[in-house]
């Protein structure tokens, strides 16, 4: 295993430390940037889905032709061990969630004077 030479290891520290800080004070992301960022995260979990069905297409595919073989070759094989059906997960529709509309209650009420207070006038 190779060393690192002592006059280095301060200044990769250094440099590690002062990496870490201008992390620590980036603004925090827009709206927009939230909600292209759910979007992003929408389309890597339908591709997830995808790639799962694709996956489970493939391998009913192999089954059947080692079984399809198997039997013309006269070999026995095992039983087929029936698995849940392949989930087509469709084509990728992004429904955004529902943005706040309206104030609470509890905040438009607290900022109302209150009744009993206009009554003693």
């Amino acid at each position: 295993m190779k060393r690192i030479p002592a006059p280095t290891l301060p200044l990769a520290l250094l440099l590690a430390a002062l990496v870490g800080t201008a992390v620590a004070k980036l603004p925090a992301p827009s709206d927009e940037a939230k909600a292209k960022a759910a979007e992003a995260a929408a389309k890597t979990a339908h591709a997830g889905k995808v790639d799962a069905y694709k996956l489970c297409l493939a391998m009913d595919k192999v089954a059947a032709d080692y079984h399809a073989k198997a039997k013309a070759a006269g070999k026995e094989a095992k039983p087929v061990v029936e698995t849940p059906a392949c989930a087509d997960p469709g084509a990728f529709v992004y429904a955004p969630p529902a943005a706040a509309s309206a104030p609470a209650p509890a905040a438009a009420a607290a900022s109302a004077p209150p009744a009993a207070a206009a009554s003693k006038t």
